[in-house]
């Protein structure tokens, strides 16, 4: 589903970030990102998705078999790409309701079919809303508009289950968010997880993989990745640190 392979990224002021990386990730595949600060973590989530403040310098970079480095990232979004950001913007004026409207029957435009009716995208707010333990009165709300950090993240979980995307980059989704929210954003995670989507989940954390559990665990490390396994080197981070790798 996704190959990086020797990725190689600056930006735009020519600071190496990324220093040859190598990453796949097959179909319902989840795998967890976990590094210091400044190793590269959430600038390779940017890469993915398509931020213009990085330059990729040299590497391949494919979704779907595809080369999507040149892609702007409503192109990328187009085709089942989908990031959870560390810091979820605010609109305001904008209803969460509304937004996920137009998001939703963009994609369905962008792929050459037909918009959703009015009756189908009720339906499955009204699913993803109660998956979520969300009120359907916090969907008519602003986008993250005097949102709390867990709100924020929830409406960040609920426009995932809602696109149903085929990768899903969690950047630290799990960052300021309390016991409750954690597993209520776990939850939404595991409903969408399947055979066909994956997941790439970045975070600094055990406790999150205690919900959410991955098939492989990567450690970044000044912009590379220096070691790969199962969910045993989370444990082993949460107790020794990053010094034993």
């Amino acid at each position: 589903m996704l190959k990086i392979k020797n990725l190689k990224v600056n930006t735009e002021t020519e600071i190496s970030i990324l220093k040859g990386l190598n990453l796949d990730v097959n179909e319902g595949e989840v795998h967890a990102i976990m590094g210091p600060n400044g190793s590269g973590k959430s600038t390779l989530a940017s890469v993915i998705s398509g931020d213009p403040k990085y330059v990729i310098k040299e590497g391949v970079l494919e979704f779907l078999g595809e080369d999507v480095s040149e892609m702007d990232p409503e192109e990328r979004a187009a085709i089942g790409l989908f990031l959870s950001f560390q810091y979820p913007v605010e609109i305001p004026g904008i209803s969460l309701n509304n937004f996920i409207k137009t998001a939703l029957n963009q994609k369905q435009k962008s792929l050459g079919l037909e918009p959703f009716s009015a009756k189908e995208i009720l339906a499955r707010i009204k699913e993803n809303a109660n998956a979520l333990k969300i009120n359907l009165d916090f969907i008519k709300r602003s986008v993250n508009v005097g949102f709390s950090g867990g709100e924020k993240k929830r409406a960040e979980i609920f426009q995932m289950l809602m696109l149903n995307p085929k990768l899903s980059i969690l950047d630290e989704t799990d960052s300021g968010l309390d016991i409750d929210a954690l597993k209520i954003v776990a939850s939404g995670v595991n409903k969408l997880r399947s055979e066909n989507n994956s997941f790439i989940i970045i975070t600094h954390y055990q406790r999150l993989l205690d919900y959410i559990k991955p098939d492989f665990v990567h450690v970044l490390s000044d912009g590379k990745i220096i070691k790969s396994g199962g969910p045993e080197i989370a444990k082993m981070l949460e107790e020794k640190g990053y010094d034993w790798i």
